[in-house]
């Protein structure tokens, strides 16, 4: 049987991790990346394509005709990649434009979540800078401001004040950090409790439940700092009891499902709900329409056998339990991260180690943003590479991580050093 071509878009760990274990699939298939990065260059053929040109990926792939594209980040979902794909009759694993604004738009998913029943912090939207103002001036603290776009993971403030709420409102809607991301935002009541990522694979009718992970938003050790893209996960995350499973499924993905049938809307792909584990049960933080990071990283490596045959169940609408199997070890992802993440970063430094932690038991080192020069592996952005490594217990796991980790140079690397450490 001739080997599968196949496209995964996207160049951040995610997208290298999806690689690594398409890579292994009994089929052996051809990959191609774009754009890619140092790591995926490894393992597939990185094209010179960014993941947001959607003309130029989608005439390579009327050209090369892959039997599966598997769309990475959500800034091509949310902008009609997987529609533009469909209508050509090339198979896509990703939602399409109309089901991606559960991540698109934070204000969309509160108002499909309320009407769903689903079980979420009581919000207001605003477009107007002075009436979000003075909601906060008569709100109760602390307090949750978002901006209803896409903002790569950083555009959520807890505010522990008014003060610190007009200045976050200030940055969003005045200033403009997000762009047009940041027009309208979502003020939220401030949830608390332990967070989980529960991933599902949805094929419009069914769901299926990826392995339980835990992420770590904060750029620094016991949850300080800044929010940023996530700088390390864990899986499974033992918060996640057996008897909340059910409850998650039946509360959170069913729900929502159903709502967006009933607005008309097919959702195939996968569907990321971020949750908060309250004292009332579990409520939903945000929906994502892709595949995590750095959760991936840890979900992927504890997968059991063969991806593809699950990804294209999904994408055509024959989803089954049986299509997915998880082995029992644990696995963590820390991520490296450059000097100044999440602010002014450097780019070009010159990493090393690599080789020898990536031989060590258990690792695989997981690029993200890195590229090749002059035959070296460089520094190309903010998040830079994800230590992931598996154990027969989650303490093995970490320990192997951070032992790896410590191999690895580059100019003003940083990383938190307690990941995992809510279940140690």
């Amino acid at each position: 049987m001739t080997a599968p071509t196949l496209l995964v878009i996207g160049n951040g760990g995610r997208e290298h991790a999806l690689v690594w274990k398409l890579s292994r699939d009994s089929s052996r298939p051809k990959i191609f990346c774009a754009p890619g990065n140092a790591g995926t260059a490894a393992l597939a053929t990185n094209l010179d394509i960014p993941a947001t040109n959607l003309e130029a990926l989608l005439a390579w792939a009327k050209q090369n005709k892959p039997r599966l594209t598997i769309v990475g980040p959500e800034a091509p979902l949310c902008a009609g990649l997987a529609d533009r794909f469909a209508a050509a009759g090339l198979p896509v694993f990703g939602p399409n434009q109309a089901a991606a604004q559960l991540e698109g738009s934070k204000v969309f998913a509160k108002d499909v979540m309320v009407k769903a029943g689903v079980p979420t912090a009581a919000s207001a939207s605003f477009t107007e800078s002075a009436a979000a103002r003075a909601h906060v001036r008569r709100s109760r603290f602390p307090l949750v401001i978002k901006a209803d776009g896409l903002a790569a993971g950083k555009g959520v403030y807890i505010c522990s004040s008014a003060p610190e709420a007009e200045s976050a409102l200030d940055e969003i809607m005045v200033r403009g950090v997000f762009g047009a991301s940041g027009k309208q935002v979502l003020i939220e009541e401030c949830l608390e409790g332990p967070e989980a990522s529960i991933l599902a694979l949805v094929d419009g009718e069914r769901v299926v439940l990826l392995s339980s992970a835990q992420d770590h938003k904060r750029i620094f050790d016991g949850d300080r700092g800044p929010n940023t893209g996530g700088m390390g996960a864990y899986s499974p995350a033992p918060v996640v009891t057996a008897d909340l499973a059910p409850v998650i499924r039946a509360e959170v993905f069913d729900r929502t499902l159903a709502e967006l049938r009933r607005r008309g809307i097919t959702y195939r792909g996968v569907m990321y709900a971020g949750l908060m584990l309250t004292a009332q049960g579990p409520k939903v933080l945000e929906f994502n329409c892709r595949f995590g990071d750095p959760e991936t990283q840890a979900i992927l490596a504890r997968w059991e056998g063969d991806l593809l045959p699950a990804l294209e169940a999904c994408a055509a609408g024959a989803l089954r339990e049986e299509h997915v199997r998880w082995k029992t070890e644990a696995a963590v992802c820390v991520v490296m991260a450059a000097g100044g993440y999440p602010s002014d970063i450097h780019k070009g430094d010159v990493i090393t180690g690599l080789p020898e932690a990536d031989a060590l038991p258990g690792v695989v080192v997981f690029h993200a943003g890195t590229r090749l020069k002059n035959g070296q592996v460089v520094t190309d952005g903010g998040r830079v590479l994800g230590v992931t490594a598996t154990g027969s217990n989650l303490r093995l796991a970490v320990t192997r991580a951070y032992d790896a980790a410590a191999r690895i140079r580059f100019a003003g690397a940083q990383y938190r050093k307690d990941i995992a450490w809510r279940a140690l």
